[in-house]
């Protein structure tokens, strides 16, 4: 020692530098934190700014210089085929490629106004809902047509009021539910497959033959997971933000607050992993017991649908798990533009869930 007083600290610091090194160099590490919920958002950011389209094909006896089919040109959500030959259509429309295929052929209506005679083919493999959308816009261009060549005074008018507000955007409700995910699943399984393979290859126990206490070994591979968690939350907040749109009502304060959570979340889910850990009998066994933590909460968690999108009977289980209140805390920081202090409860219950959780580690948790 050459004189100089131990330092836990110092020693710390350098387990955690050693451990940070191989979590970085560990492909399935930077894979799971990171390279799967940057795939998720890319895919949900990219579907959340598209419209929905609808794929009509147009019967080559249509009159396309008709009022009404001018008027069908003018909707965005339609998309319609013209070019297409009529056997290809038709095979299309039977595999559900296409919604319907219309023939809109002119008429002499009531006084001598031009009418149109609107077949509407469809099939039992096309969308439902997709449907429902194409007749809502033949109806709509129907009442303009109709307004125009029938003046009539109304039997009621309408006002409408709008008043100001955020636009809640398909990326606003995933990035939350993605980082959360991500932050479970990297505590749940670094954690458990760190510190079997620390006993299972003795490292542990050369600790031990050091005057570092167990505390500051803990808390060394603590901070290395934390570390490499918060760079990777750093890179989904701010790809969703500055490439998405993501919501971040306060700014740089609301990102800071998110990195907060993000801490807090990860020391609950940490509990879990020194649990597995500790009751895996070896080191294929850990896989299934990390994915019984983690996959319940992937799923039911409010990941990528709301609660309340289950039904009745499954809800008072959504609302037990951590993830649960996690993800909704990000989101209610995010998007609302609360503070901390505001999520108190989502604080509380997984506080509550840490308590438990580390309760039951302190009694399993083996050394050797």
């Amino acid at each position: 020692m050459n004189g100089e007083k131990y330092s836990q600290w110092r020693a710390m610091l350098a387990i955690t530098k050693g451990s940070l090194r191989g979590i970085f160099r560990s492909p399935s590490a930077v894979v799971f934190s990171l390279g799967f919920p940057l795939v998720f958002i890319l895919v949900f950011g990219f579907i959340g700014s598209s419209s929905v389209s609808v794929k009509v094909g147009v019967d080559r006896h249509t009159d396309i210089n008709s009022q009404f089919y001018k008027g069908l040109t003018q909707v965005k959500t339609l998309k319609l085929i013209t070019d297409q030959p009529a056997e290809e259509m038709e095979d299309d429309l039977k595999k559900g490629r296409i919604i319907a295929i219309l023939n809109i052929l002119p008429k002499t209506g009531a006084d001598s106004v031009p009418g149109y005679t609107v077949h509407i083919k469809t099939s039992t493999a096309s969308d439902v809902s997709k449907k429902a959308i194409l007749l809502s816009v033949l109806k709509n261009v129907t009442g303009v047509l109709d307004e125009r060549a029938y003046e009539r005074p109304t039997v009621a008018t309408f006002t409408t009021e709008e008043v100001p507000g955020r636009e809640f955007k398909t990326i606003d409700f995933i990035l939350p539910g993605q980082l959360g995910f991500a932050l479970m699943s990297a505590a749940v399984f670094g954690t458990a497959f760190l510190f079997y393979g620390m006993r299972q290859t003795l490292v542990l126990k050369r600790f031990f033959a050091t005057p570092i206490k167990r505390t500051y070994i803990v808390l060394a591979e603590a901070l290395s997971r934390m570390t490499f968690q918060l760079i990777s939350s750093v890179v989904i907040i701010g790809l969703g933000h500055f490439a998405f749109g993501f919501t971040l009502v306060h700014g740089f304060a609301t990102f800071l607050e998110m990195l907060v959570l993000s801490v807090f979340g990860l020391l609950v889910f940490m509990g879990f992993g020194f649990v597995v850990s500790s009751i895996a009998k070896n080191e294929s066994t850990i896989p299934p017991l990390a994915n019984i933590i983690t996959l319940p909460q992937f799923l039911l968690a409010g990941t990528f649908f709301p609660i309340d999108s289950f039904p009745a009977w499954l809800q008072p289980v959504c609302k037990i798990m951590p993830l649960t209140y996690l993800i909704d805390a990000l989101r209610k920081v995010a998007f609302e533009g609360q503070h901390l202090w505001h999520v108190g409860w989502d604080i509380a219950i997984l506080t509550l869930w840490g308590v438990v959780v580390y309760a039951v580690a302190v009694k399993v948790f083996r050394w050797e």
